[in-house]
Formats: C-alpha cells, structure tokens, sequence
C-alpha cells in the first residue's frame, strides 16, 4: 500500500479532510459527522492537527480530540470529568480525573444535540479558566 502524501504544512482543516477520506471505512463519515456537529455547535472553533496527525478542536483550549481505532472513532473531551453529562454520552476514560471519551463503534449512533451541548459546555468550561488578559 503506497505511503500518503505528506500532510505537513497544509492547514488542519486540508490535514483533517485528508485523514477522513484516508479511512476509507465506516470511521471515515462517522469522524466528519461528529466533526461537523462541533462546527455547529461552535462556528469559530479552531482546528488543529497534533500528536501525528490526530485532530484536534479547540476554543480557549482543547475541547476534544477525534482519534479513529479498528473498532472504534473516540472523541476525548480533554476537561471532560468536569462537564456535565446528563445525556450519558461519555462512554469511556471513566476512571480517570480529567479526560473523558465517547466512544462510537461502528452502526454507534450519538444524540447530536446532546453532543452539541457537551461541545458548548466544554468550550464554557475553558472560558470560566481562562486567565484573565489571555484568550
């Protein structure tokens, strides 16, 4: 299997793009789906792409990152133990003090509004500790 062209340098939302279409699988549109809810959610939300190529949404800090497994396309909200989650949509990372993840495997569906509200709770999240003079 060739090697893909080199991402480095594009804008993350090209280096986004690319990595969707690159699955070629189920994960490749349950990534952009879950994706484009975050853009609903928050329109200015900025993306990047870090730790080799896993993307990343932020708005005055990380809110989530997308990450895709054989069996699964994982969204950890990196503050995620500190917002609430009355929809139950976290699923995974649960033992743990900060992160927590939701996990879809394939034919998994998530409640999009419940998941746009987890989207904004983050972003307020990060707002309420952010130092005051820093954006």
């Amino acid at each position: 299997m060739p090697k893909p062209a080199s991402t480095e340098g594009l804008p993350a939302s090209i280096q986004i793009d690319r990595r969707i279409a690159e699955l070629g699988d189920w994960r490749g549109p349950v990534l952009a789906r879950m994706r484009a809810l975050i853009h609903e959610a928050l329109p200015d939300v900025v993306e990047e792409v870090k730790w080799g190529g896993t993307p990343v949404w932020s708005h005055g800090g990380i809110l989530c990152t997308g990450e895709s497994y054989k069996s699964v396309v994982k969204l950890t909200f990196a503050k995620g133990a500190s917002l609430d989650d009355p929809a139950r949509l976290f699923n995974s990372s649960l033992e743990g003090n900060t992160r927590r993840a939701i996990d879809i495997p394939e034919g998994g569906e998530v409640d999009a509004g419940a998941f746009k509200a987890l989207v904004r709770a983050a972003a307020a999240f990060n707002a309420s500790k952010a130092k005051p003079g820093k954006k």
